[in-house]
């Protein structure tokens, strides 16, 4: 074991000094640590964090948001357009009106002309002016004013929706970043076991290299026979394989690492050490009240509670009546110019009081969506609580066996060495070699899985409480 283990290959200084400045000139455009130094666990989260394709969809939704308040919040202001109408008709009521706005009526329009008093029958003559008249020409300017007064509390009801939202989704947006910190954890500490496999798979080889060399010679002086030599040859070439499954699991982690920290997948990357997670403080049911006070998906949730009831105030608000005013200047003229001016002023007050029940199958709705997210609510507390007390159980459980293992480890080392002495000296069989080094390698990479599945489990206690950040790291 320790020849196996001092077996390493030397590197230059220059190569290694040649390496790093690449990869220093590699990283620095991504914003990793100047002069390539390696990324611990805070670090890769907090570049995660600002490179990650899933922070930005995040950003987005919140911008969204944000931008639905304003858009509500205008409603609740005068709007002011323009228009121009350009118009040509002979209808003949269109026709006179149009005159009529131009100011440019005369008795002649009426059929004047046509009234001959000496007629009986006077009144009975239809002015060909007035019902045939020729193609009228308008241009039509217009600023109109719109101000609204009274619509039932609608607006108020879109404005305080449009809050909850934006609400919500900046809950969302913390509940994002938590979510993408606990996948770095995963993937960063992924990494490290992998790492840990590939060291235990390589002293597994070592390992089986040296029973090989051992057995041939004792095969030589005939002191074992050729099925034992063997049994050490397939056992070498078993712990080969395994190895090249270990590292294709390193670059298998670590390209995942990439992918949350948004840099290239050929892109060089050093790590720093694995990071030790501990328990938040606070007893199990501490915990959980954190998690229903402070998740953010939970906070989220009541956001998007208080957007159904404000949804259901507006709602209701087809039941009252809507009040608003208008202002309006207008100017009409046959060619380009700004004449005949004239202004209107009205209050427009309107009440619907037969629909067929479309308003209250509105309010209705409004109503079972609000009822669907309280139970949506009452489900995620339920499951927070859930999720923490499980996450507490499997990290507490992950403390132990790792305790466990590491005690397994030195047992199955110490016991390996001494069935090596007995191997050495005739005592025993390469059978029983082969089964206590299976042994060895089983506990050690148990011990790696061990303390993979504790950072995992207590960064997954803190996610569900709420409080995984770089900072609480």
């Amino acid at each position: 074991m320790t020849e196996g283990a001092t077996a390493r290959a030397d590197v230059s200084p220059r190569l290694c000094w040649c390496l790093a400045l690449a990869l220093g000139s590699a990283l620095l455009p991504l914003g990793l640590p100047a002069q390539a130094e390696p990324l611990d666990l805070r670090q890769s989260i907090e570049l995660a964090l600002r490179q990650n394709p899933e922070i930005r969809v995040s950003q987005a939704q919140l911008q969204q948001a944000e931008a639905g308040l304003r858009q509500a919040q205008g409603k609740r202001y005068p709007t002011l357009n323009a228009s121009v109408t350009g118009t040509r008709t002979n209808d003949a009521l269109n026709a006179f009106g149009l005159k009529l706005s131009q100011r440019n009526a005369t008795f002649d329009d009426f059929g004047a002309g046509e009234f001959n008093p000496a007629n009986p029958n006077v009144f009975s003559v239809a002015p060909r002016n007035l019902n045939h008249p020729g193609g009228v020409s308008n241009l039509n300017t217009r600023l109109e004013l719109q101000i609204p007064i009274y619509n039932g509390g609608q607006i108020r009801g879109f404005i305080e929706q449009a809050r909850a939202q934006v609400r919500a989704a900046q809950h969302g947006d913390v509940a994002a970043r938590q979510q993408l910190a606990y996948n770095v954890v995963q993937a960063y500490e992924g990494v490290h076991a992998a790492r840990a496999y590939v060291s235990v798979a390589r002293q597994a080889e070592e390992a089986g290299q040296a029973y090989v060399n051992t057995t041939q010679n004792l095969f030589k002086h005939g002191v074992v026979v050729r099925s034992e030599l063997l049994a050490a040859q397939v056992r070498l070439e078993d712990t080969r394989v395994q190895l090249e499954q270990a590292r294709n699991a390193e670059a298998a982690a670590m390209d995942q690492l990439r992918l949350l920290l948004g840099i290239p997948l050929d892109q060089p990357l050093e790590l720093g050490p694995s990071a030790t997670l501990t328990a938040p403080e606070g007893s199990l049911a501490e915990l959980q009240r954190q998690a229903v006070a402070n998740n953010p998906q939970i906070l989220a949730l009541r956001q998007q509670l208080d957007a159904a009831r404000a949804g259901v105030q507006v709602a209701r608000a087809a039941y009252y009546p809507h009040f608003n005013a208008m202002a309006r200047q207008d100017w009409n003229s046959g060619d380009l110019s700004l004449g005949a001016p004239s202004y209107t002023v009205a209050g427009v007050l309107s009440w619907q009081l037969f629909d067929a029940g479309s308003s209250r199958a509105g309010v209705a709705r409004a109503e079972a969506a609000r009822t669907e997210l309280l139970a949506r609510l009452q489900q995620a507390e339920d499951g927070v609580r859930l999720r923490v007390a499980d996450a507490w159980r499997k990290a507490q459980e992950a403390e132990r066996r790792v305790a466990t293992r590491e005690l397994a480890v030195r047992q199955a080392e110490e016991a390996q060495r001494l069935v090596n002495k007995r191997f050495e000296n005739g005592v025993t069989t390469m059978v029983e070699v082969l089964s206590n080094q299976a042994q060895l390698d089983k506990a050690r990479a148990d011990l790696v899985q061990a303390r993979y599945d504790r950072s995992v489990q207590w960064a997954a206690l803190r996610l569900a409480v709420g409080g995984l950040s770089p900072e609480q790291l």
